[in-house]
């Protein structure tokens, strides 16, 4: 067994991993000079630099928050840009006047993580490199939307420089991971929550199945384009939305009252989408609401909000806040800046209920998954949970329900996936 890579690129964070027979590890970084254990799927150009190759600069990961940050957001930040590889109508975009291709700019986040983490895998290693896939791409409707947003993945590997590249379902590289502590084979269905797929996998896993190959394993798969960012839009569009203007009325120029328009609040659920707000003429129509809304105050808030682009240190905070529901009834939404001063209370039987439209699928594509593969739950030895979401308690439930506390099994919530590509690569063919 040789020193194996695995890369997890993920909507949210990615991650690089790698196993052997004397070491297995997680990729470290830095953000602001602390330690992190992921890289955040994220891609900044910075407007004002000098291009290079005809190509505006990018940074990429903690790098780019911190580029966002000190800069003033004085540029264009992406994420979640795996979330439009099976999206057939969207080639790439924009950049400063520059057409750039969706493949081109996944291949930025992934060059710079094996450039950061590359150097700390042990030599020496394979050098083929075993790479994660959702089971269903988002906005992938087939078989061959499934196939054609594979092959765009794919080739951004390679124009980061990584050609010989393994592609590996992501619930089953968590299988591997789950596999390394097993004594006896067991049936086992993996749900990875990502930040924009939930995958379901049911497989065979144990020293016995080891010498199956990924499709002698595999008994069947399901998933849905429902995760963590959904969860996260519904905290902003209930607790945060409110508090700038959602709900608001203003006085037309025929003394009407009127509601704002429903788009402004939707740019909210996606914070890399405010800077969508952030031009003269949308700025200059926010004024124009708040000079006759009912609660002017509110309004002038969402200026200060998309002019100052404070959609990162929003979506900090609202992520602490899930966080802090997934240990207690209760968690305090705080998120002050100049201009902007937003504190609430927020209880988990609340937040419960905002996302229950998003539970309900999940459940549902899980029962879908288990009928289709003809299994039933009691015959399922193991639930292994992975992925930030599964700590949810209304998720877990989900599962506990159905199969019992009992079964359930956790691993490292944000590198299960990558430590399981990387025992896969360790494996070899």
């Amino acid at each position: 067994m040789t020193v194996g890579i695995g890369i997890d690129f993920g909507t949210t964070n990615s991650a690089l991993a790698w196993a052997g027979p004397d070491s297995a590890d997680v990729a470290g970084f830095c953000l602001f000079g602390d330690p992190v254990r992921v890289y955040r799927s994220l891609l900044f150009f910075e407007a004002e630099r000098e291009w290079v190759n005809f190509r505006p600069p990018a940074w990429t990961g903690p790098q780019a928050i911190e580029q966002y940050i000190e800069t003033g957001a004085d540029g264009r930040l992406m994420q979640s840009m795996k979330t439009f590889l099976g999206s057939r109508s969207l080639r790439g975009t924009s950049v400063f006047g520059t057409d750039v291709s969706l493949e081109y700019l996944v291949s930025l986040v992934v060059g710079d993580l094996w450039k950061v983490a590359g150097p700390q895998v042990p030599a020496p290693h394979r050098p083929k490199i075993v790479a994660g896939r959702p089971v269903h791409f988002a906005h992938a409707k087939t078989a061959e939307d499934n196939a054609f947003a594979l092959e765009r993945l794919r080739h951004a590997f390679s124009l980061a420089g990584l050609d010989d590249i393994e592609f590996v379902m992501e619930p089953v590289a968590a299988a591997y991971h789950y596999e390394a502590r097993l004594t006896q084979d067991e049936l086992v269905l993996v749900a990875d929550f990502g930040g924009g797929t939930t995958d379901f996998c049911l497989l065979r896993v144990g020293p016995e199945a080891q010498r199956l190959t990924d499709d002698e394993r595999i008994l069947g798969t399901g998933g849905v384009a429902i995760a963590g960012d959904n969860f996260d839009a519904r905290i902003v569009e209930n607790l945060v939305a409110p508090q700038l203007g959602r709900g608001v009325k203003y006085r037309s120029m025929l003394g009407k009252w009127l509601d704002l328009p429903r788009w402004i609040f939707l740019k909210l659920q996606r914070w890399n989408e405010l800077s969508i707000l952030k031009t003269t003429e949308n700025l200059k129509m926010l004024r124009q609401y708040a000079a006759t809304a009912e609660e002017p105050e509110k309004l002038e808030a969402l200026v200060t909000l998309v002019e100052d682009d404070l959609g990162y240190e929003l979506f900090r905070a609202v992520e602490q806040t899930k966080v802090g529901l997934s240990k207690a009834d209760r968690a305090e939404f705080h998120f002050n800046a100049p201009g902007v001063d937003i504190e609430a209370q927020l209880d988990r039987a609340d937040f419960e209920r905002w996302i229950a439209p998003e539970l309900e699928a999940i459940d549902s594509t899980l029962n879908d998954t288990l009928r289709g593969i003809g299994v039933a739950a009691r015959d399922i030895d193991t639930v292994f949970l992975t992925g930030g979401t599964a700590r949810v308690p209304a998720v877990r439930r989900i599962f506990s329900a159905r199969f019992g506390e009992h079964r359930l099994r956790t691993g490292d919530y944000l590198a299960s996936v990558a430590s399981g590509l990387a025992v896969r690569a360790a494996l070899g063919d």
